[in-house]
């Protein structure tokens, strides 16, 4: 009966979801600014994950200040929450006019090395996901975490994969079928740059703290001789749509030192964030993970 009851609000909310996608991207905007309003007010234990990620990440910032950016973040988060189901229900048409690209959209057609995406994890980070379909031709594929709730995660499935560009594997399933899909030449979009614990990781600074990082990218992009390139998602002001930027490949990048990688990643994406801090995913628990003898974070 529990079961039945939770399914039914997922199909509840979904359709709510589908519904809204039909509305001008101003209005969504708006109303996802007051979902975000409304998670500020009661998700206490999410917005106390922010406030002390800020803390850390920006000690010089006043209280005031990182409150304030707190409550923009959770503004963001809530649109993004609601504008999926322009990303799920949209017409292709409709979002090529709403997703601006930038940069080398076109690397991973042309390039005879296998192409690894690095998204890091601002609250666009599905818009990103949806141009590497819209706007470019190569097969890509993505490690998801599966949702508790069979319903939601027949949605994500099938909403991030409906342009037939995508292929999604389980993060139960392992690097295996990911490094055969790159390995018959599909793209690989890496959103890493979260705590998953110290299997494969190292603690590298990230904003001057300890943070529990993966070397999987850097050991993956060197023993499958993969170019690197950075899309970074923005969502724009009001009604203005979104930007995906298709950034310049490294070309330092892997090392082959796994760890210096993992701290070079880190400080890219920190220039990123400064660029706009209230897109990141700061209600993620970045720092869970912690040195032996540290004080827990959170």
């Amino acid at each position: 009966m529990k079961a039945s009851l939770v399914n039914g609000l997922a199909h509840l909310a979904l359709g709510l979801v589908w519904l809204l996608h039909w509305l001008p991207l101003p209005v969504l905007a708006r109303l996802g600014q007051g979902l975000g309003v409304l998670l500020h007010s009661v998700g206490r234990a999410r917005r106390d994950v922010a406030r002390k990620n800020l803390a850390l990440c920006f000690p010089e910032k006043t209280e005031a200040e990182r409150h304030r950016l707190v409550r923009e973040h959770f503004q963001w988060t809530g649109r993004s929450l609601l504008e999926r189901g322009l990303l799920w229900h949209a017409s292709a048409e409709r979002l090529k006019r709403l997703i601006h690209v930038e940069g080398d959209v076109h690397l991973a057609e042309r390039s005879s090395q296998p192409v690894m995406w690095l998204v890091p994890h601002f609250v666009g980070l599905e818009v990103a996901g949806a141009a590497t379909q819209l706007f470019q031709t190569r097969m890509g594929c993505d490690i998801y975490t599966a949702q508790s709730n069979p319903v939601m995660d027949a949605a994500f499935h099938k909403g991030r994969a409906r342009f037939g560009l995508a292929l999604l594997f389980n993060r139960q399933q392992g690097a295996i079928p990911v490094v055969r899909a790159i390995k018959k030449g599909v793209a690989f979009f890496n959103a890493s740059d979260m705590d998953f614990g110290l299997r494969d990781a190292a603690f590298v600074p990230f904003f001057g703290q300890p943070a529990a990082t993966l070397l999987a990218p850097s050991r993956m992009a060197r023993s499958l001789e993969m170019v690197v390139q950075p899309l970074i998602a923005e969502m724009l002001p009001g009604g203005q749509g979104y930007r995906v930027r298709f950034m310049p490949a490294w070309t330092h990048w892997p090392s082959g030192d796994p760890e210096a990688d993992a701290a070079e990643m880190n400080r890219y994406i920190e220039e990123q964030i400064r660029a706009m801090p209230a897109q990141y995913f700061w209600v993620h628990k970045r720092f869970k993970t912690r040195p032996p003898g540290s004080s827990p974070v959170y």
